[in-house]
């Protein structure tokens, strides 16, 4: 393999207003908007490969779009002359670079998965294991209110054909068992739910809250409390099945996470576990461990939407739950492709490389240049 090599690397600010206003998490958390952080990696002989890291605000995990442009100043001249298809190699002068901070690395790896793609004329799922057939049903968020309208908004994207739905959670017990029993009022056969309280919940109000559940209701809970300890506390307290995301963002993470059979299963998002040569490894760590697997971002557009479907297209579908709508969260079209939610479900498309045309004029023009 004749060896191109990084040429450079620009890197772009985009505004990404939420779609619906404004979005509501536990704690009082709110969201208006999301900066998104865009990378164009260009090798030598002119390939460019692209990739995005847009943080959930400040308050989600210990993340933000600031941090996310400084860490990228600080990896990116260490990355001048490197083959983008050594993606190991990449990641190990990231992160010699930069101690942690993955949110900073996730639009340079993902960008040279892009590149590696399209030396080889194959699309990113078949370098990271190879497609599965799997037509795969991409998940709603329902933000934080009253249970009613939560009903309503979930109605709205069962009719759109979504046949999955997070559900957000994390307030006084008697109304999150409100919220939970009004979303799933309606529930349809092979719906999916997951209730998610992004680490909002003691385990005291979570235990009040699942007694105070009508019997039946068919969901998994998603990231219930903020701290290990407690997950697992709550854990060894419940049958409802638990899924782990903000706390599972590393290696040894995920490894604690099996060793202590904390969880049923991973919600899996990008840019929080570093890009796909990371994810990559978290999916293969949680498959060996029988875990359901939801591919997921913390939120972006069109470009972090490719990425998520080429990593979820390479979940075996007894294992697959679904991947996130990015691009419903957002008002903001960053990229042309072939990514068409069809009866709520998609498809990796056969391009090279992610098989993204980014949309230049809404980029604008780099905030910063590394050559």
């Amino acid at each position: 393999m004749t060896d191109i090599k990084i040429k450079q690397i620009d890197v772009f600010r985009v505004d990404l207003p939420y779609a619906g206003g404004v979005y509501t998490l536990s704690g009082g958390r709110e969201y208006r908007s999301f900066d998104a952080t865009i990378v164009r990696v260009t090798t030598d002989n002119g390939l460019e490969g692209w990739g995005e890291s847009t943080p959930f605000g400040s308050t989600y995990i210990a993340s933000h779009a600031l941090g996310v442009r400084a860490g990228i100043a600080e990896i990116a001249p260490h990355l001048i002359g490197l083959d983008p298809r050594r993606v190991d190699r990449i990641n190990d002068t990231m992160d010699a670079a930069l101690v942690g901070h993955e949110h900073a690395k996730t639009a340079i790896d993902v960008a040279c998965w892009d590149v590696f793609g399209k030396s080889v004329g194959l699309p990113v799922c078949d370098l990271l294991g190879g497609r599965t057939n799997v037509r795969m049903p991409v998940i709603s968020s329902i933000y934080m209110g009253d249970p009613e309208d939560m009903r309503r908004r979930v109605a709205e994207h069962r009719a759109m054909g979504y046949v999955g739905h997070s559900v957000k959670i994390g307030g006084e017990p008697a109304v999150d068992a409100a919220r939970i029993a009004a979303a799933l009022a309606d529930k349809q056969p092979g719906e999916f739910f997951i209730v998610d309280a992004n680490g909002g919940m003691l385990v005291e109000n979570a235990l009040r809250m699942l007694r105070l559940l009508p019997s039946g209701l068919d969901f998994v809970l998603e990231a219930p409390c903020a701290t290990w300890r407690e997950c697992v506390s709550l854990r060894r307290r419940t049958n409802v099945p638990i899924i782990f995301d903000e706390l599972a963002t590393s290696d040894s993470s995920i490894a604690q996470l099996i060793g202590d059979d904390a969880a049923e299963g991973i919600g899996l998002k990008i840019s929080k576990n570093g890009g796909l040569t990371k994810g990559r490894r978290h999916r293969d760590m949680c498959l060996a461990a029988g875990y359901t697997v939801s591919v997921q971002e913390t939120t972006g557009s069109d470009i972090a939407f490719a990425a998520i479907v080429h990593l979820g297209q390479t979940v075996p579908e007894r294992n697959l739950r679904c991947v996130l709508e990015s691009r419903d969260m957002v008002s903001v079209k960053t990229a042309d492709g072939s990514y068409d939610v069809v009866e709520g479900r998609v498809v990796a498309p056969a391009l090279p490389g992610l098989g993204i045309t980014p949309r230049l004029d809404v980029l604008g023009q780099p905030v910063a240049r590394y050559a």
